[in-house]
């Protein structure tokens, strides 16, 4: 009888009446047949037995473990990251670990640092801000990290990042386009990497158009459903009433749009008759509500991908080093219901109209 110190292999083996093969496929997911897992499970339930991946790291040289670290957990946006990032990763044998920092900085730089307790073989990070603080973690990573977002010129890992500036002017344009010559802008923070890029974008497309730049008609709040509503509550107070006053909204992300698309119903407001509405991300979210929104599509799928692929090539190491790579995705305006005039009914000529 095995007795004294910590569970093992062969305590489980002892107690489930197997052998030490038969436990070891079990908790390494190879497969055994079903009344074997049974048994190995419960006995090492029993006596406590916790899988050590460090010490499998230790052995082997890998974790076969990866950490996905976003900003919210909740956004639509990193759902779909998380979606092809896990189908790529998977499909090479990883785990993924999720990780969401509510975009605190410390939070974001502690995962960074973790990689050198080695229970993971790599990082996705998407930080919402870039400090020295971020540059000198990334310059120091234990293991190797791709960044979701922009990074300085000289940054010391691979990133992928969307055109937000480019993006932001697409749909600044657009609505311009169609007429409309008050637009307002709800921003979040602006201390943030997004918020400086679609502030950029939203600037450059009013000048571009001959438009004037209204403090009046900007706000700058969080990235939330909550704070796009009331966003829409105080330009309306500030502004005269449509017609005269503020005849769009652009939005910096598609959680604000839709809630600004509730304040101004809830106002009486009609859309896009009295009100147009643009956000950003092409997120579900945009097609959840009426009409639906026009969003500037980001590629956060896209996004995923590369920076999966990145990863992975870097874990590789295959051929000899090579420099931090940067990769763009190019943003796409996806044309709906809510900044069309007529065409607020389902198949509008205007509805999902795709420019670039």
């Amino acid at each position: 009888m095995t007795t004294g110190g910590p569970p093992t292999v062969e305590t489980i083996a002892e107690r489930a009446g197997v052998s030490i093969a038969s436990v070891s496929r079990v908790l390494n997911g190879h497969g055994a047949r079903p009344e074997t897992v049974r048994r190995v499970e419960r006995a090492a339930a029993e006596v406590g037995y916790v899988a050590n991946a460090v010490a499998r790291s230790l052995k082997g040289g890998r974790t076969k473990q990866l950490t996905f670290a976003m900003q919210d957990i909740g956004n639509p946006v990193y759902v779909e990251m998380v979606r092809q990032i896990q189908t790529i990763t998977k499909a090479q044998g990883y785990r993924l670990l999720l990780h969401s920092t509510d975009a605190v900085a410390e939070d974001e730089l502690a995962v960074v640092r973790s990689l050198a307790d080695r229970t993971s073989d790599g990082l996705i990070l998407c930080p919402i801000r870039i400090t020295p603080e971020h540059i000198e973690a990334l310059r120091t990573a234990a293991q190797p990290v791709v960044v979701i977002g922009s990074l300085p010129d000289d940054a010391p890992v691979d990133s992928v990042r969307a055109d937000s500036v480019t993006g932001a002017e697409l749909a600044v344009r657009h609505l311009a386009g169609t007429g409309r010559r008050r637009i307002a802008f709800i921003n979040g923070p602006a201390d943030t990497v997004p918020g400086r890029n679609r502030r950029l974008g939203y600037r450059r497309a009013l000048d571009a158009c001959g438009l004037p730049a209204d403090p009046l008609l900007t706000v700058t709040t969080e990235f939330t459903i909550e704070a796009g509503a009331r966003s829409v509550e105080a330009l309306l107070e500030r502004d005269a009433a449509p017609g005269d006053g503020l005849d769009a909204v652009f939005c910096a992300n598609d959680q604000l749009a839709l809630g600004a698309s509730q304040a101004l119903h809830s106002r009486g407001l009609r859309i896009p008759e009295d009100v147009a509405v643009a956000g950003m991300d092409d997120t579900v979210l945009v097609r959840a509500c009426w009409p639906p929104l026009t969003s500037v599509d980001l590629g956060s799928a896209e996004r995923g991908r590369i920076a999966a692929e990145m990863l992975l090539e870097r874990i590789a190491g295959q051929g000899p080093p090579v420099p931090p790579r940067v990769r763009t995705v190019t943003p796409r305006l996806v044309v709906r219901a809510s900044s069309a005039p007529g065409a607020s009914a389902p198949g509008g000529a205007a509805d999902g109209e795709v420019t670039s």
